[in-house]
């Protein structure tokens, strides 16, 4: 505002002494402020990621897809996720149930962690040691969201730790014991069935854990059992574990190789195990072997690939044939993204994980099962070297989402699971069995509180 005579009003007055004046050693002190908390910042944020990688349609103005930036930090959409990871998960202790230490190590102990940890079921191993390690881990029951029930039941299996009957027998007793479990009827228990059994490997599985939520690659299991373990609701599919070797950035065992020095079109490296899909792809092979390369692998003898050579195999072919085995899911699909050739899925049923993220059309191709033969190659054929650079840069984008790497890592296969359990929380835990009173008080049907609970107890 002018005064009376039109002059400007005088903000600093000559004889106002209350405010020191800006000297250059103010200005400076300034900017080092500023300096120093930027740098915090970023510090803090690389420490703390939110979230894991790239943005397949680079649109980053959309709320419902993952973004990554160059360097690899990752952001999940606020859609149904919230802005930021806020879960606290209990892990019981092996020692603390009785009968969760056979699950781990088998009847006599032996088994070892480490043991469990190789191989496409390596997962059930991998996810128990890093949420041990996780800063979303509560050692307190009572604040936490979520349960882990650790298990390595199928490495425990294979190795003969434990059979069919008393893997059964064994859960159940672990979760009579459970006063949480039975509190919400296993609603925020989390248990991981890595094979392409899924949760059949737990017989009684339909009995008391179909409410649990399961964490499994595997979501059809139709050719030996009647019906699938997995909810599309409450479970969530986890990537297969792929060879450590070929996960580590910039030093993986085996380097892709330029488009222009892939001997073959295609390549399926897998044995037949008497399934159709698997069968018509090594005829295939052998009627057009210049372009599709499947030679039948065996468990052993000459005809039995090492870990380098079958992924020198895999990179020499612009497309990965991924058909359906034993099940639906199939390792393939995670393994060819690290020798960057586009997976071709070949398995009607499987399903991927992070769907509510990641749109396959831009990094994969599916292919009806039932339409494999010489139309399948042709159509291969005809797709430019242009596109499937395309496809192979942005699978290289979203490929640190398979693996299951420390939480420091701003985009790994754990900030996935992490933002999706998130989505599963509840604030109120309730079953058949459970009760509440006027006053908040949790009771049973005999209308004893919630503290007062005994183990072993009727599971709902």
């Amino acid at each position: 505002m002018g005064s009376p005579n039109n002059k400007p009003a005088r903000i600093f007055s000559p004889h106002n002494h209350t405010s020191p004046p800006c000297t250059r050693t103010h200005q400076i002190g300034a900017l080092l402020l500023i300096a120093t908390t930027f740098f915090l910042t970023r510090l803090f944020d690389q420490a703390f990621p939110t979230g894991p990688p790239s943005s397949l349609n680079n649109d980053h103005s959309s709320p419902n897809v993952v973004h990554v930036s160059d360097g690899g930090s990752l952001s999940w959409p606020q859609r149904g996720y919230g802005s930021h990871l806020s879960l606290k998960i209990y892990v019981y202790e092996e020692d603390e149930i009785d009968g969760l230490k056979e699950l781990l190590r088998g009847r006599d102990g032996k088994i070892s962690a480490d043991a469990c940890l190789k191989g496409q079921w390596g997962t059930q191993a991998k996810i128990h040691g890093l949420l041990l390690e996780s800063r979303f881990r509560t050692r307190k029951k009572e604040e936490a969201d979520l349960f882990f029930v650790p298990a390595y039941v199928k490495c425990v299996r294979m190795m003969g730790g434990l059979n069919d009957k008393e893997i059964n027998h064994t859960y159940v007793k672990v979760l009579s014991q459970m006063p949480y479990f039975r509190r919400s009827g296993g609603r925020d228990h989390i248990f991981v069935f890595p094979s392409g059994a899924g949760a059949h490997l737990f017989r009684s599985w339909a009995t008391y854990i179909n409410r649990s939520i399961i964490l499994t690659p595997e979501a059809d299991r139709t050719d030996k059992k009647d019906t699938s373990a997995f909810n599309t609701w409450k479970d969530i599919i986890i990537p297969g574990n792929v060879e450590d070797g070929m996960t580590k950035r910039r030093v993986a065992m085996v380097q892709p190789l330029p488009l222009s020095k892939r001997k073959y079109l295609a390549n399926y490296l897998g044995r037949a195990q008497g399934k159709v899909g698997r069968l018509k792809l090594i005829e295939l092979a052998k009627q057009y072997p210049d372009k599709l390369e499947s030679p039948e692998l065996k468990f052993s003898g000459p005809g039995k690939f090492g870990r380098m050579e079958y992924f020198q195999h895999l990179r020499n072919a612009k497309f990965c044939l991924a058909p359906r085995g034993e099940s639906s899911w199939t390792l393939r699909f995670y393994e060819s993204f690290f020798v960057e050739c586009v997976p071709v899925i070949l398995s009607d049923q499987a399903e991927f994980p992070f769907q509510n993220v990641i749109d396959y059309t831009q990094i994969s191709i599916k292919w009806p099962s039932t339409r494999i033969g010489l139309g399948l190659l042709e159509y291969l054929e005809s797709i430019p070297d242009e596109n499937i650079e395309q496809m192979i840069a942005a699978g290289r984008q979203i490929r640190c989402l398979w693996v299951y790497a420390p939480e420091f890592e701003s985009c790994s296969a754990m900030q996935g699971i992490m933002w999706e359990l998130q989505r599963k929380l509840r604030q109120f835990h309730q079953s058949a069995e459970t009760f509440w009173l006027h006053n908040r008080t949790i009771v049973d049907r005999r209308l004893v509180e919630f503290s007062s609970w005994v183990p072993p107890m009727p599971l709902p």
